[in-house]
């Protein structure tokens, strides 16, 4: 995708646009944080995520569910801290689309009705609170 193309320039910018148009940090940090909201928003959030967070929740009174048993098909009691709540066809699932809507977005971008769909949502995520830096994933 050429990032100066129509109007997806102000969402992805690389190192060397950036630089060359003499962005100052804070425009920067602006513009990192509202793609990052955005792909959030579009590629994670509205996908099978959606219904792994639906349903029941249980009720904590210590709040941090040390309190709270699943009790599975065997009669085994497992600690809620300690259940998978997703198995791994769920896991890959979940992950093949969230790649593949990361991939929409940086080819398709430019198409009218996804500009319309990330404007939409950018807004919506707008609200949400400023990324912080990971460090875990800065040391990989």
């Amino acid at each position: 995708m050429n990032p100066v193309r129509g109007n997806c320039f102000h969402l992805s910018l690389p190192v060397i646009q950036r630089y060359d148009r003499g962005m100052n940090e804070a425009d920067e940090k602006r513009i990192a944080a509202k793609l990052a909201k955005t792909l959030a928003m579009l590629c994670v959030r509205n996908t099978k995520l959606e219904d792994l967070h639906a349903g029941i929740t249980p009720v904590s009174r210590t709040g941090d569910y040390s309190d709270v048993v699943v009790i599975d098909a065997e009669g085994r009691e497992i600690p809620w801290t300690e259940v998978s709540h997703l198995d791994d066809e769920a896991m890959r699932a979940l992950m093949c689309q969230i790649v593949n809507r990361l991939y929409t977005f940086h080819l398709m971008a430019d198409d009218p009705g996804l500009r319309e769909t990330i404007d939409r949502l950018a807004a919506a995520a707008g609200a949400w609170d400023d990324p912080e830096i990971d460090q875990g994933l800065l040391r990989g």
